[in-house]
């Protein structure tokens, strides 16, 4: 649906032929200053000579009053000039004096001047502190200008909603626009993503890993630099910043907004002093209440559209600012220095700072709380740019709008490649006033359509327009059907150079135009322009446009293909790489942030769609990071990873690969003593009797407390008693369990022995249980096989690969973050006791550090099972790849899709999918290194190019050496909280057992 932006209806008015009453103004006072002129000097100066020169002179005046260029008339324009020539141009914060400029610095930064001057409040309006206001929201003084308030908030991807589906998300935004009483800026930054960290920490990580999995870290952290030095990567937010004047008294008869009794008593009675204290305590304490209102009703007006609002404390509004306020670092990477300015240099560290010279930010401390000015380093002021540090800035103005525009017709300008901060001013005119100023403009253009047919002139088609969305306005007001908004829509083009603004700006203004959007340079104005774009909620530009709440509700300034990142501020990525993200960025996500519920995710996606693609990407990159991964690998594609990176590979079914059942739960800590839970006999035989059910099928009651006797007998006989003392002797096996059977002399007993047989000394199936425990799983990486074996052990396979492990997740001997994935998860829910242990995995791994991940291709069959239901409900990671059409709908309705999201997942192709982490979803499609994707393809093509070319030199040597458990390279999430004694288990000390 389209929606038409009302024309500007607020144009001066033509009061005599195309002049206005302000240009009648300046013309008359011209003609009246010639006048007066010519009568006081014609007696000295004859006519000839006069006319010579009021001719140019009234040319001039004239020419300036009736041109306009760049939002400015002529005569305005000309004002801004001489305030920006006659004005210092090139400013340092030092506070504590300007002393020698080294000479790169002047040669670089104030260019042919190098005579900079302390920067102050006049050239520029910046916060002065930042403080913790109510509920530890960080409170903005601005100084004269008052105070303000930032919040973060969530987007939303329209691309991926139906037209039906964007209409009603702009209806609902039109509701919080509707709500507004006061000015609201909302400021879209792009900033530069910094993956230094993220690249130091995966290379210094290498240094404690095994050396394969060391040279996989190095080569992903090699492939990280790559894109960060070859492309621009951005990540884009949505901040919402309020702002509240503080009125305060003057004089004797000064007013303030909600003094208290007290303080005005004092007043009148004469402590002006400390009633004016009084009285702005109190300005201040109810602006901040008023502040902290506004963000109360966005965050509730807002949520229904799943955009989320997160109030900035004050450490978070501080790193927003000072990143606004210093887009790029004033010192060089390398210093331009001689022998002979060397002494002006003092290096501390990696730092560089200057003896006589301040350029850092200011701190100040303000009644024992710390407060940090936001001036920047350095800022030259050009005509239309300006210079702020090291970085290079420039303003353009929304002028002119299209007629006809659809929904998130702003985003084309919001998606550019290139780093931008567009600034939305809202200011919301009242019913009465709105009314009153449509009534009068209505007057004055019907005046002018008027003046012009009683002429004879053509009617002006801008006026004709105009009167039509005056009248259409006027008539909606009235019948509450919309509101009037003054707005204001200011884009800053950042950049490395003069140059390269030049092409961005130059870029951005052809895309408006592209667009019918009309964009003006702030000649003059750069510093104002600058300042309407940083988040202090302020315009001094004042380039207003009205519009009505359909036109501004449809440009959707919360639209946006990426994921919102877990930390609103920074801009350093956190967690695993998994793709890129619509916008061409990367996405990066932490299933172990504590602001994530659980660490559970779930993956459906039919098959060949890159399941198990993405799953090694994330497993191979979570390596990296120091977390343990167990893979139960039901069709052994993980194999060559796990080789790869000198994985633990267990190949259930195979000859000498043995799990004995009856192993008793020891957990032997790094200083080397050993501990068990205090039911760790009675757990393993309640899992033996579970073992034994698979075997044997349905048991009577005689044959559980029979079996429950030989149990406790082979226990005996090798001496492990409800004595903890005795459980670090070696566990009996199955077929001294039989032989226990036989000794009982009781046909039952002998029954269940025949039926054990077969599993026991040279049965058929004596191989994977019948003896000591020959595997020991151990390493970062563990993946179990099932796919060997025989379809009669698939069952107690699978039971004793999710027993080693569960019994790993839950051991506190080496506490660290682990994750379990299942693949093909399908194969195993088709038996009770995996489905069983998937969903009780689902819900207490968060409690030993560990998430679930289920993979499957299976959808329909997941879904519609309770149990698959209650896996997908407690996974707060949910990726969809491309699905079925047979499918799509019972997806659809788990997941509440939109059309336009079920329509993206049938047509996704191999490795695109849909990352949904609660009320925030976004598109992307995996991402990978070419020695990665050697390592993680299930191409049979690939595998058999890659082998077939392979090169000792360039490539990983297979092994089964076990990954360094190294404290290293462990991640840093805190662990999670303790659940209270219910929920956790009791240890005993078993340093001096037997």
């Amino acid at each position: 649906m389209t929606t038409r932006i009302p024309a500007d209806v607020d144009r001066p008015d033509r009061l005599v032929g195309p002049f206005t009453a302000r240009q009648l103004a300046i013309l008359a006072a011209l003609v009246a200053m010639m006048y007066l002129a010519w009568t006081a000097t014609r007696s000295v100066i004859p006519a000839p000579v006069f006319i010579a020169f009021a001719i140019p002179l009234g040319t001039a005046v004239a020419v300036t009053a009736l041109t306009t260029r760049h939002g400015l008339s002529g005569d305005k324009l000309l004002l801004a000039a001489i305030r920006h020539r006659t004005r210092p141009r090139h400013l340092v914060s030092a506070p504590e004096g300007i002393g020698k400029v080294p000479r790169w610095l002047t040669a670089s930064a104030t260019g042919k001047h190098p005579d900079p001057r302390p920067l102050s409040s006049d050239a520029v309006t910046l916060p002065e502190t930042v403080t913790p206001g109510g509920d530890g929201i960080g409170v903005i003084d601005l100084g004269a200008e008052g105070l303000a308030m930032i919040a973060a908030a969530g987007t939303v991807n329209l691309a991926l909603h139906t037209p039906e589906e964007q209409d009603s998300l702009v209806a609902q935004l039109g509701r919080w626009l509707h709500s507004l009483s006061q000015p609201v800026q909302i400021l879209l930054r792009s900033t530069r993503l910094d993956l230094t960290g993220h690249i130091n920490g995966l290379r210094t990580a290498a240094e404690a890993m095994s050396p394969e999995l060391a040279t996989a870290a190095t080569d992903h952290a090699d492939h990280l630099a790559g894109m960060a030095r070859d492309e621009l990567l951005l990540r884009r937010q949505v901040l919402l910043v309020w702002r509240e004047t503080l009125d305060l008294p003057t004089g004797a008869g000064a007013s303030l907004t909600g003094p208290s009794s007290t303080a005005i008593a004092s007043w009148l009675l004469g402590g002006r002093r400390r009633a004016r204290r009084q009285l702005s305590d109190a300005a201040r304490r109810a602006a901040e209440s008023r502040l902290q209102r506004r963000i109360s009703e966005a965050t509730d007006l807002l949520a229904p559209l799943g955009i989320t609002v997160t109030a900035l404390d004050h450490d978070q509004a501080t790193s927003i600012l000072t990143s606004a306020t210093h887009p790029g670092s004033l010192v060089p990477d390398t210093a331009d220095t001689d022998d002979h300015h060397r002494d002006d240099v003092v290096h501390i560290g990696e730092a560089e700072t200057f003896k006589n010279w301040a350029f850092s930010r200011r701190v100040r401390t303000t009644g024992g709380r710390g407060t940090a000015g936001f001036a920047p380093e350095s800022l030259t002021i050009g005509a239309r740019h300006l210079e702020v540090g090291a970085g290079w800035v420039a303003t353009l103005a929304i002028t002119g709008f299209p007629r006809e525009v659809g929904p998130a017709w702003l985003a084309p300008l919001l998606s550019h490649p290139g780093r931008l901060d567009v600034a939305v001013h809202i200011e919301p005119v009242d019913a009465v006033t709105a009314a009153t100023r449509l009534r009068k403009q209505l007057a004055r253009l019907e005046s002018s359509r008027n003046t012009d047919f009683g002429h004879g002139r053509l009617a002006d088609q801008q006026v004709e327009v105009a009167v039509e969305d005056a009248t259409d306005l006027s008539s909606r007001i009235a019948r509450g059907q919309g509101r009037l908004f003054r707005t204001g829509v200011y884009v800053t083009v950042h950049a490395d150079s003069e140059a390269e603004l030049a092409d961005e700006a130059a870029a951005v203004r052809a895309l408006a135009a592209s667009l019918l959007i009309d964009t003006c340079p702030l000649t003059y104005r750069a510093t104002q322009g600058w300042t309407a774009t940083l988040p202090l909620g302020m315009d001094p530009v004042r380039v207003r446009r009205t519009f009505d709440t359909d036109a501004l509700a449809a440009a959707f300034p919360f639209n946006s293909p990426q994921l919102p990142a877990i930390d609103p501020v920074a801009n350093r990525p956190a967690g695993v790489l998994l793709g890129r993200d619509a916008a061409g960025g990367l996405m990066f996500w932490d299933r172990f942030a504590p602001e994530v519920h659980n660490h559970n995710a779930i993956v459906l996606g039919v098959s060949g769609s890159g399941k198990s693609y993405l799953l090694k990407a994330e497993l191979l990159r979570s390596l990296h990071r120091g977390i343990e991964n167990i893979v139960i690998d039901p069709e052994d594609e993980y194999r060559r990873l796990s080789d790869a990176v000198g994985g633990t590979y267990v190949h259930l079914g195979a000859k000498g690969v043995r799990l004995n059942p009856f192993d008793l739960e020891i957990h032997i800590h790094p200083d080397g003593h050993r501990a068990a839970p205090a039911d760790a006999f009675t757990r393993r035989k309640l899992f033996a009797h579970t073992v034994i059910a698979v075997i044997l099928g349905q048991q009577t009651p005689t044959q559980r407390a029979l079996l429950d006797t030989a149990l406790t007998a082979a226990y005996s006989s090798v001496g492990i008693t409800d004595d903890p003392a005795t459980w670090g002797n070696p566990a009996p096996t199955m077929s001294i369990l039989r032989e226990q059977l036989l000794a009982l002399d009781s046909p039952v007993g002998a029954d269940i022995a025949a039926a054990l047989a077969p599993y026991t000394g040279t049965g058929a199936f004596a191989g994977l249980i019948d003896g000591p425990t020959t595997t020991v799983p151990d390493g970062g990486l563990v993946v179990l096989s099932l796919r060997e074996l025989p379809e009669e052990l698939k069952t107690i396979g699978t039971l004793l690969a999710l027993d080693v492990t569960a019994r790993r997740v839950a051991n506190p001997a080496t506490r660290r973050p682990r994750q379990v994935t299942v693949d093909e998860a399908w194969l195993l829910m088709r038996q009770p006791i995996g489905a069983e242990f998937l969903l009780k995995a689902a819900k207490s791994f968060r409690k030993s550090w560990a998430g679930l991940t289920v993979a499957t291709q299976d959808c329909a069959d997941v879904l519609s099972t309770d149990i698959g239901k209650a896996i997908v409900a407690n996974s707060a990671t949910q990726i969809l790849l491309r699905q079925a059409s047979q499918a799509i709908d019972e997806v659809a309705g788990a997941f509440k899709l939109s059309d336009g999201e079920r329509t993206m997942l049938l047509t996704a192709g191999r490795g695109v999918g849909l990352l949904s982490t609660g009320t925030h979803r976004a598109a992307f499609a995996t991402l990978a290194s070419a020695v990665e994707n050697a390592l993680i393809t299930s191409d049979p093509n690939e595998i058999a190019a890659t082998d077939a070319g392979v090169d000792e030199n360039d490539y990983v040597a297979l092994s089964n050496n076990v990954i360094d458990d190294a404290d290293a390279h462990k991640v840093s999430p805190a662990e999670p909280a303790d659940d209270g004694p219910d929920g956790e288990d009791v240890y005993i000390d078993l340093r001096d057992a037997a």
